[in-house]
């Protein structure tokens, strides 16, 4: 059984940057055959996804997101790190990471979320 817990801070101030991280246990993040993920729920929205990496530590990201997030591994921890730069209010969300056999914001087993706010 995969398990994922998310951690971080629930605060964080407009235009600083969100560091998330999620520590995995029951699979390896670098071997195959998991994409590991992180997605977000805005307030009143649904799933958004924001990016993931891969086995060799190849990542994509949702575009909007593209030159404002990156995603690094640490494998000797068995951790991938969602970093979100200049955040603002509307980066408001619970925050996953998950994972699963696509490039894409469907997540197989997630953790229980992380709620982040931003202050303006």
């Amino acid at each position: 059984q995969v398990l994922l817990r998310e951690s971080g801070p629930g605060l964080v101030r407009a235009s600083q940057t969100l560091s998330l991280t999620c520590t995995v246990s029951g699979a390896s993040i670098a071997t195959l055959p998991y994409i590991w993920k992180w997605a977000r729920q805005p307030p009143g929205k649904g799933l958004e996804w924001v990016g993931a990496t891969t086995w060799s530590g190849s990542t994509s990201f949702e575009p909007s997101f593209l030159g404002r997030a990156s995603i690094s591994r640490d494998t000797s921890k068995n951790q991938f790190t969602l970093q979100l730069r200049s955040v603002t209010p509307e980066d408001t969300a619970v925050y996953y990471c998950g994972n699963g056999m696509s490039m894409d914001g469907k997540l197989d087993a997630r953790g229980q979320g992380i709620q982040v706010t931003v202050s303006s």
